[in-house]
């Protein structure tokens, strides 16, 4: 009973109390607390803003051991322009064998790879009907020639005829004119009239008039006969040698080497038929090479026969210069040829490879760095440069002039004593710093 007494009065003082807090006025609340969720909502917002502009700006940074990339000074130098290339030795001339008359391969002399003089020959040919064909042109050639000089005989005789004729036609108006004059003076003595003189006179007129124009038709006889020998000596010459050509297509008929080399094939077999300028093989000429090669189209307007070239062998040098150049491009190359201007090495056999280098210009003084792989992933337009401190690489933007096998010209971006990072370059992504460790 007590103890029911004694709750009751404890929980009516609680209420009491509780009622008495409610009734008190509450703090109001900051605007920090009021809005703190969305405040750091928006921070955390604007930080990842921060960091996809950053990243998209190249501004990342990226850790890297110095041991994965490769470091290089910035020098000025000495820079030679050249290119680098393989070439392969080839026989400095190569002849085409081709038959010069048809026929069917009688007999071969010559096999492949044997070294042939000028002269040499390689194979023998035969045609029937090109045998016959010759022997009728000679024939007539004879036939031709034999009546020419019965022809010739004539007109001999006819051009004695000739001046037998001139000869007695001068003699008989040399006759007359004596008589004439001795007429004028048996008149002077009266032997003669004047009418007998003047029947004289006119007799000689006539004469004298008569044998002139006769001489002139012999003299104009003579000059025609002399035409006709003459067209009949060019028609015999030219008939003479249209006989020695016919033979000499005989003489084609054996094939032979042009000139000195090496048989390299010979793609014929006995009893085979061939027809006139059919290709049957090829000569190398063997005393000289040449070293063909493929050059990259971006120095084909660089490249012109006359450059200097050389190639180097056991340390020494050998001067060689270019003797070809084909324009076409082909999968982004264009072909080349070189000849040797001096010594060559001792090796030099065909089909060997040898590194050729093609002087572009004169040696110039210039900004430059070696060679790296910079220039495969920026396309030579940046390149990471050092701090003073050796520590980090900055992004940098720089341009590359010419290039060699050994170097690239910096034309700006760039000083001496620059270092750079030119190597390593696929690992570094699109970073704007290298931190390295």
């Amino acid at each position: 009973m007590n103890n029911s007494t004694s709750n009751s009065g404890t929980r009516t003082g609680f209420n009491e109390a509780l009622d008495t807090q409610m009734d008190k006025r509450l703090p109001r609340k900051s605007a920090f607390q009021k809005y703190k969720y969305y405040m750091l909502a928006g921070a955390a917002f604007a930080a990842f803003l921060v960091f996809v502009i950053v990243s998209v700006s190249g501004g990342r940074k990226l850790r890297i051991d110095n041991e994965k990339i490769g470091i290089a000074d910035v020098t000025e130098a000495h820079f030679l322009d050249y290119v680098d290339a393989e070439g392969i030795v080839q026989p400095i001339l190569t002849l085409k064998l081709n038959t010069q008359e048809s026929g069917t391969v009688k007999q071969i002399a010559a096999e492949e790879g044997a070294m042939l003089q000028q002269g040499d020959i390689i194979l023998t040919l035969q045609n029937p009907d090109l045998e016959r064909t010759i022997e009728e042109q000679q024939d007539e050639w004879e036939k031709q020639r034999i009546l020419y000089q019965e022809r010739k005989i004539e007109m001999e005789q006819k051009s004695i005829l000739l001046k037998q004729q001139m000869l007695l036609a001068r003699y008989e108006l040399s006759r007359l004119q004596k008589d004439f004059v001795l007429g004028e003076e048996e008149y002077r003595m009266g032997i003669k009239s004047k009418a007998q003189l003047d029947v004289q006179h006119e007799e000689y007129i006539y004469k004298t008039q008569s044998i002139s124009l006769q001489l002139d038709g012999l003299k104009q006889d003579s000059a025609a006969t002399r035409l006709r020998r003459e067209l009949m000596d060019n028609d015999l010459e030219r008939a003479r040698k249209n006989t020695a050509h016919a033979r000499s297509r005989l003489e084609n008929l054996v094939v032979r080497a042009p000139i000195d080399g090496q048989l390299s094939f010979l793609n014929v077999t006995p009893g085979q038929n061939v027809g006139t300028s059919a290709n049957i093989g090829e000569i190398k000429v063997m005393d000289n090479f040449k070293i063909h090669t493929q050059l990259s189209e971006y120095y084909i307007d660089r490249v012109s026969v006359g450059l200097p070239a050389s190639v180097t062998y056991q340390g020494k040098k050998f001067p060689m210069k270019v003797s070809k150049v084909i324009p076409e491009v082909k999968d982004r190359q264009f072909q080349v040829d070189f000849v040797f201007t001096g010594d060559m090495p001792d090796n030099v056999r065909i089909g060997k490879s040898f590194r050729v280098q093609v002087e572009l210009g004169q040696p110039e003084t210039a900004v430059v760095i070696p060679r790296g792989d910079f220039f495969q992933t920026t396309g030579g337009q940046w390149i990471y440069k050092l701090s003073k401190s050796g520590d980090r690489a900055i992004r940098t933007p720089v341009s590359i002039g010419r290039q060699n096998p050994v170097q690239y010209e910096v034309v700006s971006g760039l000083a001496p004593g620059d270092r750079v990072v030119v190597n390593g370059y696929a690992n570094f992504g699109d970073v704007g710093e290298l931190v390295i460790k």
